[in-house]
């Protein structure tokens, strides 16, 4: 859990408690007043001295635990006066947050920011007539989470105008195919300073575009205020109010400031990052690795191979990623490693079950069809190809995944051409 926090400035590895070499003086030196009393026990002649066989250990675990609880303590003031020193301002002033979409994920972000602030109008905007009455009158989301009750304060409507009308803030929740007609559809309501927070992950199929390029040129207006939200996040655990941590970027340094005091809470971490290429591209290319994770796992293939494909797929990204300019601190992080490992090793996740599926024998269309939620990756893969040509990245994993889906490749296949690939140097 410690590793969550950022380590406050002040925290010098080379303090004094911090210091193996004093902390081993501070324990085997002793004063003439601490020698044991002349009736201890003495050694024997022809015996040497044991450090071992001296009665220290309890000093030692006494002193360790004492580095362990001033560390924490340290933690834990640091956190109080950076809390102190940055207010909620943000939320205090946010009246009316909109969420574009009414899928799983931005249901549970609406959930999530109305219990921010009980006089926060949170207004969905929807496609569904069943489903926005389900929630103005039932409080439940009927398609996506019947059990779970919304608070009082989520409006849900079919009118862009009115759910736009003096919003603070725009949560885009809408799949990434559709992202572009949908806002070319309510452009005119959206005023040019809205800030848009993208909920989003993934390419778009036939130009290749980020969330990051699909918002302002579907809104003609370059200069629309854009944030990503990235990280290892299922809809249901946020729904239940478990711990969980993500990533803001924006290359606006107090638009991703402002998005984090909007966002955070006593059960959700939001961290911020300058670098949106890395966040929206690890979060695309992840769920095309989750489907070849779930293919592995529906060919019984065994724990040795998961951890290889994942890890190859890893770098897959990071190789990408970077050659478009991203930070390979991204790739490493919450909205990279973090991801991957939520997709790729939970059940929970819907690009792994298409691989799953896949990997047992069923064929792409009749999964698709079965399924009432988007999974991203099966479209992003095609995508992920022709970046990886356009940078010059050999992606031998994510083109495997992307050649099934386009059914020229048997899962069988692709695993004994993996395997035949040369045995090279790792970088």
């Amino acid at each position: 859990m410690v590793a969550l926090f950022e380590a406050p400035p002040f925290f010098n590895c080379n303090h004094p408690l911090f210091s193996s070499r004093n902390s081993l003086t501070a324990v085997t030196s002793c004063s003439a007043s601490s020698l044991p009393p002349p009736s201890s026990p003495k050694i024997p002649e022809g015996e040497t001295t044991d450090p071992n066989s001296l009665n220290i250990a309890p000093d030692r675990s006494r002193d360790r635990r004492k580095v362990v609880r001033l560390a924490w303590e340290k933690l834990v003031r640091w956190s109080r006066s950076w809390r102190s020193k940055n207010g909620t301002d943000v939320l205090q002033d946010t009246n009316k947050v909109v969420v574009l979409g009414g899928g799983s994920f931005g249901t549970a972000m609406a959930a999530h920011v109305a219990n921010r602030k009980a006089h926060l109008e949170v207004h969905m905007l929807l496609r569904d007539p069943l489903v926005c009455q389900s929630i103005n009158d039932d409080h439940c989301n009927c398609k996506y989470f019947p059990e779970h009750k919304l608070p009082d304060n989520v409006i849900a409507t079919t009118d862009p105008k009115t759910a736009l009308l003096g919003a603070d803030y725009c949560l885009h929740a809408v799949p990434v195919q559709f992202s572009s007609s949908f806002l070319e559809g309510i452009s005119e309501f959206v005023d040019p300073g809205l800030p848009f927070i993208s909920l989003s992950k993934g390419l778009e199929l036939n130009t290749l575009r980020m969330m990051s390029q699909i918002i302002p040129q579907a809104l003609k207006n370059p200069r629309q205020p854009f944030v990503a939200l990235s990280g290892p996040s299922f809809a249901l655990e946020l729904m239940n109010k478990l711990p969980t941590a993500m990533v803001v970027a924006s290359k606006d340094k107090k638009l991703a400031n402002a998005t984090q005091q909007l966002l955070a809470s006593s059960h959700l971490r939001i961290s911020t990052s300058s670098d949106v290429t890395g966040v929206e591209i690890a979060g695309a290319l992840k769920n095309v690795l989750a489907i070849a994770a779930g293919i592995v796992e529906g060919m019984n293939l065994g724990n040795n191979s998961m951890a290889a494909l994942v890890a190859q797929g890893c770098s897959e990204i990071r190789w990408l990623a970077t050659k478009m300019g991203a930070k390979p601190a991204t790739i490493t992080g919450l909205s990279g490693t973090g991801d991957i490992m939520l997709t790729c090793f939970v059940n929970l996740s819907r690009n792994k079950t298409v691989g799953v599926r896949l990997g047992s024998g069923e064929q792409l269309d009749d999964i698709l069809n079965s399924m009432n939620q988007v999974a991203e990756g099966v479209s992003t893969a095609g995508a992920v190809i022709a970046l990886a040509q356009k940078y010059n990245v050999k992606m031998p994993v994510l083109t495997a995944v992307a050649r099934i889906i386009d059914n020229e490749l048997t899962p069988k296949k692709a695993v004994l051409e993996l395997m035949r690939l040369p045995q090279v140097e790792e970088v």
